[in-house]
């Protein structure tokens, strides 16, 4: 792979960035033997060796411009212009008929297996092998060094590939705002994440979902509607997968072919040259590479989701497969901002309580035990480097506590975290009813009482002096904890020292969330072909910790109307997209 440095440089057409193309997956791993050398591979077939299949996106129909990334354009050194230019659009809609060289007029799809909850799954694969199961709608269309940093572009709706399972492979246009807008804004909350770059779509193409009829209750779509085709354009380092590491650990683990093993191994080096480079030095032998990739995920992975429970995440459906093998957020179906703070919050029906909120340190866990368990077959024989792979797989519990704690303690403004106080606060808060999001921006304000800290409160407390009480003897019981733990004021009183605070808790408690019942009027006004809401939200969510205009404030710093509670589609949804 291009170890070289990059300058700077302005991409003003797609022949710039075709310049700065490098393919490194599809130049050093191995191809399905059996794939066709045009890419036109659309029906679903089983894959039983290589680490990718080529596979010519197909294009949607008359393509509409909707977004892009104005920040990670900037990032990029992408000239703004470039996201409505023709080729571009072409380009970034599924035709990659007549792309300038060098880049290649074929993407790529690849497998993976499934893990739910640390239990190996094979039903999902239509062919009860696991041999079917993989980007049923997702096709990498390239690689890119772009200043000393290496991109994957890929399309999601771009059209069938092998892994489609018989479906349609497209996306439509209401969860491909969803996701456009979660990406950018989980990046503005300081989260490792896929980003958006482009979302384009037809107003000629369309297909059928199963949805939600207008303010229905039920927990399940309850009618078929007809929806826009959309492609987004997600990027990242890469899209490797717990679930790709498994795929290929299974396959060595049973033999099922001669180079199973060499395909395990090539797909755990090509993980560490493409996310881990920087810390796992190439002269290393196998075993020391391996032990230290198990190590440096560990670390990510806790971060990551202690993170997000930091904002209130739920990633919702938090398989094997959904968790990028690279420590960031990848894969934005199901998932949902909570409202009213509660430990079992899960808005996809289909997710059960494993992968809700306070549960996500526990999913994670599983999964890094599946990731752990296909990194064994390169250590057989190796009992020394076994045994410490599985002293960093169950060191994973202490790894995710401290993780947590210190992420609790930032929350509260504290230099060190407190069992007690937070145990007592979320008893009330589960109590109380109390939003997540407002409760944690105003107690940034550091209130002397709870007067301000009550318009986060979805109930009544004015006749219930029990709870009244409860609340002014926890406000107490942390302010004092705030004054013991400033080591330069300790009475925490100046005005200097209690600004100063304050500016540290708004840093970790952002003020504005991605709440679902923010995205449905923006993808209902796209549908009808207008994207102003849909730019709002782009705006406003791209600076979450900044305080912003009184208008956006009275609009999207407030309590979830109680007409949205219950409502199919908003406080809960499926994962039909």
């Amino acid at each position: 792979m291009k170890e070289t440095q990059q300058k700077s440089q302005t991409v003003e057409t797609l022949r710039d960035l075709a310049a700065l193309s490098d393919y490194s997956l599809m130049d050093t791993l191995d191809r399905d033997p059996e794939a066709k050398e045009d890419g036109i591979d659309h029906d679903p077939r089983q894959v039983f060796s290589g680490h990718y299949v080529p596979v010519t996106p197909t294009p949607i129909q008359d393509p509409q411009y909707v977004a892009h990334s104005k920040n990670f354009f900037l990032e990029l050194g992408f000239a703004d212009s470039l996201a409505q230019s023709q080729a571009f659009v072409r380009m970034f809609s599924g035709d990659i008929s007549d792309v300038p060289e060098p880049m290649r007029k074929v993407g790529w799809a690849t497998g993976y297996a499934l893990s739910i909850f640390g239990t190996e799954y094979y039903q999902q694969c239509p062919f009860q092998t696991g041999n079917g199961y993989g980007d049923g709608r997702a096709v990498s269309v390239l690689e890119a060094m772009i200043n000393g940093k290496r991109w994957e572009m890929q399309l999601k709706g771009g059209g069938r590939t092998p892994y489609c399972r018989g479906a349609d492979g497209r996306a439509v246009l209401r969860s491909s705002i969803r996701e456009f807008l979660a990406q950018e804004h989980m990046h503005a909350l300081g989260i490792p994440t896929s980003r958006s770059l482009s979302l384009y779509t037809s107003k000629t193409e369309k297909v059928k979902r199963p949805w939600y009829s207008e303010d229905s209750h039920a927990k399940n779509p309850d009618m078929m509607i007809s929806e826009d085709v959309a492609i987004s354009t997600r990027v990242a380092p890469s899209f490797i997968r717990v679930g790709q590491l498994e795929l290929f650990a299974r396959r060595a683990r049973k033999n099922e072919h001669p180079k199973a093993m060499e395909e395990l191994k090539k797909m755990v080096f090509h993980l560490i040259d493409r996310e881990y480079s920087e810390v796992i030095e190439k002269h290393l032998s196998t075993t020391e590479k391996v032990l230290l990739l198990a190590t440096q995920f560990r670390s990510r992975l806790t971060s990551l989701v202690a993170n997000w429970i930091r904002v209130g995440y739920c990633q919702g459906n938090f398989n094997s497969d959904n968790c990028a093998a690279g420590g960031f957020t990848l894969d934005y179906g199901p998932f949902g901002f909570c409202d009213v703070f509660d430990p079992k919050y899960q808005s996809w029906t289909g997710g059960g309580e494993h992968f809700a909120f306070l549960n996500q340190p526990q999913a994670a866990q599983r999964n890094f035990h599946m990731f752990c368990t296909a990194l064994e077959p390169l250590l057989l024989g190796e009992q020394e480097a076994l045994v410490e792979l599985d002293e960093i797989r169950s060191g994973f519990s202490k790894v995710m506590k401290a993780q947590m704690e210190k992420m609790w303690a930032a929350k509260l403004g504290l230099s060190t975290f407190d069992a007690a106080l937070l145990k007592e606060l979320a008893a009330l808060m589960v109590q109380t009813s109390v939003d997540y999001t407002l409760f944690f921006r105003e107690l940034s304000e550091l209130p002397e009482d709870m007067d301000a800290l009550e318009k986060s409160f979805y109930q009544d407390l004015t006749h219930d002096t029990g709870i009244q009480k409860r609340w002014t003897h926890w406000l107490e019981k942390w302010k004092s904890l705030i004054r013991s733990s400033n080591t330069t004021d300790m009475n925490a009183t100046s005005p200097q020292s209690r600004e100063a605070l304050s500016k540290q808790m708004k840093r970790v408690n952002p003020k504005y969330t991605l709440r679902e019942w923010f995205l449905v009027p923006a993808y209902q006004q796209a549908k009808k072909g207008d994207y102003t809401l849909l730019r709002e939200l782009q705006e406003v969510m791209t600076q979450p910790y900044a305080e912003q205009s009184k208008e956006v404030e009275g609009k999207y710093y407030r309590l979830k109307p109680s007409r949205f509670f219950e409502v199919g589609g908003i406080s809960h949804v499926s994962c039909s997209s």
